[in-house]
């Protein structure tokens, strides 16, 4: 899977959107995802399962756990979160500039 697909795999959700928004800035829990995305925790477990598959994420903490599990980005999953947010900036100016035509 190269970058962009993973970028059209993360962009597709907006519970993947969320969860590596999240995990970019820091490691956190399923827990602290859901509250500050004001989301249900199911959502966000699902949405990092999948990035996990994807190894955009990794969890930080042994298999085993069952609570207090943290997740952090990968270095690629660094690299698409950065990807995302250029390309949303780069459309916000495109359309400020459209706009002041």
């Amino acid at each position: 899977m190269t970058n962009w697909d993973k970028i059209g795999f993360v962009v597709a959700s907006k519970y993947r959107i969320a969860a590596l928004r999240q995990v970019s800035e820091k490691p956190c829990t399923p827990t602290t995802i859901a509250r500050n995305e004001d989301m249900q925790i199911s959502h966000v477990s699902r949405a990092l399962k999948t990035l996990r598959e994807k190894e955009i994420v990794e969890l930080l903490v042994p298999e085993e756990r069952k609570k207090g599990r943290i997740y952090a980005a990968t270095e690629d999953g660094e690299k698409i979160w950065k990807n995302i947010i250029n390309h949303e900036m780069e459309t916000n100016t495109q359309s400020k500039n459209t706009a002041t035509v």
